[in-house]
Parts: C-alpha cells; sequence; structure tokens
C-alpha cells in the first residue's frame, strides 16, 4: 500500500475482516457466478467479454481474471468494482460485517499525515466548489457575464447544476473564503486552488473564470477547470495543477456520472471527447455515455479505466481531428488495451457540441459514420491532400498503402485498396503490386545489429521473469517438488518478487501457513501478482512437466545470478590497480564462468 506500513493490530483486524466476509459471497452480490471444478466462474466485471474468464478461488480466497488480468482478495475486489480506496472498500466491507475500524492502521506518522493532508484537501476541494456554485447564482453583476454564456450555450439549469459549474469572480474573493473556513494557505495551495507570487501573495488560480469542478469515479472534487470569456488576456482553457488529488492522465472528466450510468444500465460503448463543454452538451442531448480527456493525448490509465466500463470506444473530436497525426498514433493505446476503437467523422470546422446543439440526431448521423481507426487514417490522409493534382495524389497514394500495409487481415488491406483505387484513379492491380513491394523491401532490412541485440535481450528478460514467477507459484502453492528450494538463494530484484518472496520464508520460517490472499494487502502491483497466480489455473504446478519447467527456471534464475555476479566483478576490476588483487579476481571470474558453462550443458 502507498499510505503506509500496517501495524499488527490492523493486519489481524483485516484478517477477521476478511474472514467475515467470504469472496464468494461478497462478488456473487454483484456478479452471477457459476462452479465449475475448484473456482466460480463469471465473465469479468472489470472488462466486457463474452465467454466467462473471471474465477474466483474459494479456498484461497482470492479472484483472477485470465482476459484482463485483474487478481486480488475481497477488499481489492471492493475498492475496484465501488471505484474507492483501500480504506473506503475497508469501511463498506466492515459494515457489512458490522465491525468497527481501527482508528490508527498505520504505524508511520508520515503515512497518518499524509491520510490527514488528503482528507484536508478533499474537504478543501469540496468547499471551493461550493463556492464558485454560490458565486454563478450570488446575484452579484460579475456572475451575469458566466450566466449569459451558459445561456447562450443553451445550457439548462439542472444540467448545470448536474455538473455543478460555477465561476470565480475575482483573484482575492477565495483566498478569504478558505481563510474563514480554517484552511492554511499551504493546503490551499497544495490543492492547485489557489497559487502563490514571489512575494508570496496569493490568489484564485483560476481568477474571472467560468469553473468546471472535476470529479473522480469516488464523487470527489480533484481538480477545477476554467474558462474565460475574455479573449485579450488569458488562455481560453485552463486546470488546476496536477496534485495528490489529481493526475489529469489518470483522469477522465463525467467519470462519476458514467459510472452511475453503469449502474443503471450497461455500458454498450463510450464516446470520447476532448472537452469540458463537447461532454456537457452530449449529455445533455442525450449522450450520457460521454467522457473527455480534457485536450491530453490519450494515455494507458485513461485506457484502462475505460475499459472498465466497456470493450467499445468512440472518439469523436473536432473537425479537424483528421490532421492531427499525433493524435491518431494515440489511438493505438486503447487498441492495445483490447478495446475496440472506431472514429467519428465530424464536418469540418465543428466540435461535438456544435452538431448536437443542431440535435441529437444530427449529432446521431455523425455516430453512425463512425469507423474503424485504420480507416479514418485513410479518411485523414484524403483531407491532407488533394488528389486532383497529381503530385499530392502520388503522395496520397504512397502514404495510404503504408496505412494498408498495417491491416490486420487480408480482406481488411483489399477492401481498402479497391477504396484507394476508386477514389485516385488508380488501378488495383498496381496498387496491389506496390503494396506487396512495400512489403518485401520491410522483409529485406537486415536483422542484424542494435535490433537483434535488443530483441534478444529482451527475450531473456521475459525468461527470467517467466521462470521468478513459476518458482514463486510452485513455493506459494506448495508444490511438493519446490518444497526443498531455499528462495533466499536467488537474486529478486522485482519489488512484487522480493515481497512474495520475503512472505513465503518469513511463513517458512514459523511454520505458518500460506494465504496468497494477505499479499494483495502487501502490495500494489496487481498486475505482477496475477502474472504469478496465472500458474495456480489448472494443472500448471502438477505433474511432471511442471516439475521439469520447475528445474528448468531454476538454472535460469542460477545463470542470472552468476552473470550478476561476474558483471560485480569485473566493475571491481577496472577500479583495481594491484596485479595481485587483478589475478584474484580473473580468478573468480574463471570460476563463474565455469559454473555458467556448467548450467548451460545441464
Amino acid at each position: 500500500m502507498s499510505v503506509g506500513k500496517l501495524n499488527d493490530e490492523f493486519i489481524n483486524f483485516l484478517r477477521e475482516l476478511k474472514q467475515k466476509n467470504d469472496i464468494v459471497e461478497v462478488i456473487g452480490n454483484y456478479v452471477a457466478l457459476d462452479r465449475k471444478g475448484g473456482n466460480y466462474w463469471a465473465c469479468c466485471p472489470f472488462h466486457h467479454e463474452r465467454t466467462p474468464s473471471f474465477a474466483v478461488n474459494e479456498g484461497e480466497q482470492y479472484y483472477h481474471c485470465f482476459g484482463c488480468q485483474e487478481s486480488g482478495d475481497v477488499i481489492k475486489f471492493v475498492q475496484e468494482i465501488e471505484s474507492t480506496d483501500f480504506m473506503g472498500a475497508v469501511q463498506i466491507l466492515a459494515a457489512r460485517a458490522k465491525m468497527t475500524v481501527p482508528e490508527n492502521g498505520y504505524d508511520s506518522e508520515e503515512a497518518a499525515k499524509r491520510k490527514k493532508k488528503r482528507d484536508t484537501m478533499v474537504q478543501i476541494m469540496r468547499d471551493t466548489a461550493r463556492f464558485y456554485l454560490n458565486n454563478l447564482y450570488s446575484g452579484d453583476a460579475r456572475a451575469d457575464k458566466y450566466l449569459q454564456y451558459i445561456q447562450n450555450r443553451s445550457l439548462a439549469p439542472t444540467t448545470v447544476k448536474k455538473f455543478g459549474l460555477g465561476a470565480s469572480l475575482d483573484y482575492t474573493s477565495l483566498p478569504k473564503f478558505l481563510t474563514t473556513k480554517g484552511y492554511s494557505k499551504e493546503d490551499a495551495i497544495a490543492c492547485g486552488v489557489l497559487s502563490a507570487d514571489d512575494k508570496g501573495r496569493v490568489f484564485d488560480s483560476l481568477g474571472e473564470r467560468l469553473i468546471f469542478p472535476i470529479i473522480n469515479a469516488m464523487d470527489e472534487v480533484v481538480g477545477f477547470g476554467g474558462r474565460t470569456l475574455d479573449k485579450t488576456k488569458f488562455a481560453k482553457y485552463k486546470n488546476t495543477k496536477e496534485t495528490m488529488l489529481f493526475d489529469k492522465s489518470k483522469t477522465l472528466y463525467n467519470i462519476n456520472l458514467l459510472k452511475k450510468l453503469k449502474r443503471e444500465q450497461t455500458v454498450k460503448e463510450i464516446i470520447f471527447v476532448e472537452g469540458y463543454m463537447d461532454t456537457i452538451t452530449l449529455y445533455q442531448a442525450g449522450f450520457k455515455n460521454v467522457v473527455a480527456t480534457m485536450g491530453t493525448s490519450l494515455t494507458k490509465e485513461q485506457a484502462r479505466l475505460a475499459k472498465r466500463y466497456t470493450d467499445n470506444i468512440l472518439i469523436s473530436y473536432d473537425g479537424d481531428f483528421a490532421g492531427q497525426n499525433a493524435d491518431l498514433r494515440g489511438l493505438e493505446i486503447l487498441k492495445e488495451a483490447g478495446l475496440n476503437v472506431r472514429v467519428v467523422p465530424m464536418p469540418d470546422g465543428l466540435d461535438p457540441d456544435d452538431v448536437a446543439k443542431q440535435g441529437a440526431e444530427e449529432y446521431q448521423k455523425c455516430l453512425d459514420q463512425a469507423m474503424p481507426v485504420i480507416d479514418y487514417r485513410i479518411h485523414a490522409l484524403e483531407k491532407k491532400y488533394d488528389i486532383k493534382k497529381t503530385e499530392e495524389k502520388r503522395q496520397f497514394v504512397s502514404e495510404a498503402l503504408k496505412v494498408v500495409r498495417s491491416g490486420e487481415s487480408a480482406d481488411v488491406r483489399e477492401e481498402l485498396l479497391k477504396y484507394i483505387a476508386k477514389i485516385s484513379g488508380t488501378a488495383f492491380h498496381v496498387l496491389e503490386r506496390d503494396l506487396n513491394n512495400i512489403k518485401q523491401e520491410v522483409l529485406s532490412v537486415p536483422q542484424e545489429g542494435p535490433k537483434e541485440r535488443i530483441t534478444e535481450i529482451s527475450s531473456e528478460v521475459d525468461k527470467t521473469q517467466k521462470a521468478k514467477r513459476f518458482v514463486l507459484a510452485a513455493k506459494l502453492f506448495s508444490a511438493p517438488y519446490a518444497q526443498s528450494v531455499d528462495l533466499s538463494d536467488f537474486l529478486w530484484k522485482d519489488e512484487t518478487h522480493i515481497v512474495v518472496a520475503n512472505y513465503i520464508m518469513d511463513h517458512e520460517k514459523s511454520g505458518e501457513r500460506l494465504h496468497p490472499s494477505e499479499l494483495f494487502v502487501l502490495l500494489e502491483n496487481n498486475a505482477e501478482i496475477g502474472a504469478i497466480l496465472d500458474f495456480n489455473n489448472g494443472d500448471k504446478l502438477t505433474g511432471p512437466i511442471a516439475e521439469q519447467f520447475f528445474n528448468d527456471s531454476i538454472r535460469t534464475m542460477q545463470s542470472e545470478a552468476i552473470e550478476e555476479e561476474i558483471e560485480q566483478l569485473k566493475a571491481t576490476n577496472a577500479q583495481c590497480t594491484e596485479k595481485s588483487e587483478i589475478m584474484e579476481l580473473a580468478k573468480k571470474i574463471n570460476e563463474c564462468v565455469r559454473r555458467r558453462n556448467a548450467l548451460k550443458k545441464s
């Protein structure tokens, strides 16, 4: 956990909490579980799928999805499904079991201070949001222009209230308000709502702007966006800075209302837009499955967050989006996350909210024309080049063929070639020939040098990583062939591996039974724990093949330790000046090489 080290009293409390909250019963309240073999199975609640790959291990009290690799204990499940933090999940389960949560669960004073600081920041953000909202309807003449802007954008009062829009009327009122509430200027600055000049004077970071509260999935205000109505003075939009609460790359605007929508109905797809007004206008028009990236390039964290709600994404950016190659490349992040991505073509120069204001039917027409990313890349090239001009047509065909080359199937490539032939007037067989030539050029690139070396290194890292996971899994689930192996003999670099190895060794010393689900209290790296738990599926840890792989894995780890020793000896040797010491190091290096070669022969 990032908040600090849990003390013994709290760990004992957590054990009792989990005993009183059987994981099958708790998860069964959220998804329909079907018992098959030794596990319970369901379609994963964290990503959409047709074939169940989400397994709940009743005996060891943990879950694991073999599709998205999500893993955890009952606390982690509630944390994820309710979009809350660790302590929020503990509170939910404690209420269910009618238990009282200890007030201080952490040994570290620093951890307690960090939690207290976060709680204070949440309060400051909530009170600031209320302050801005009250400003908007205060009757102050300075608020009139913001109310007029809202009216001009055709936003209903219910919509304004739902999104908590507000107004900053000046630079000094907010600092005074927060002071009267008892907050320190240091805490307010840490939240990002106040800033200080070089003389230490504080002021409203979003002074004289229309305010958009940014709310996370736990319904906490974590940041603010501000829009100026004075085009001569400022940048149009400005966000509060990133803080303990707010990381724009891990946040989606309107995720709180999307979560509520998911509770009411199945979210078949999510519409991604760029900004606040696009989101609000579309929501008001009836498209409630909309979120905004707030102007940032798409990130892996945002992709993972979206995948909790659906597998289908519609990208609906501005009308000139087709020419923004960097953003087009960013869509690959969504595809890599296993999401089905389509891009919505918009009329030139129009934003989604411009179209939505013409009526929901008009925007729905745009959605109906959504196309796969690869088709949209061709569409973008059409906008980039004037194919009526010979030179630009050649450039279009050349770049379009490179796009076609990335097609995932022969059918897709053929369909795209036919389209390019149609709009460019180039014969299909000529395009097909040129496409094949491109492929041959790619294949003829020499497979030597640095690229080959990188591949080799990557392969070795993957092999060693898999070996360590298998050995830890075999020890964790008490495979008979693993009992005599001492984990302290090996080199553990990965933080998760270190914690798991120490957990196993501590229990071996005390003679206590291993409980794999306890690891989720000790660690945050859910993905790496999941990769270890993967080996407990089916008969991967049993039988002669598993034992052979275990022995091979031990040799792989021994080889890694020897390589590390050789590198350290070489580094020491490079700094030596004494001949006798150099000779002694050379002997040790040769002995390591001999051991390494013997391992390879075995």
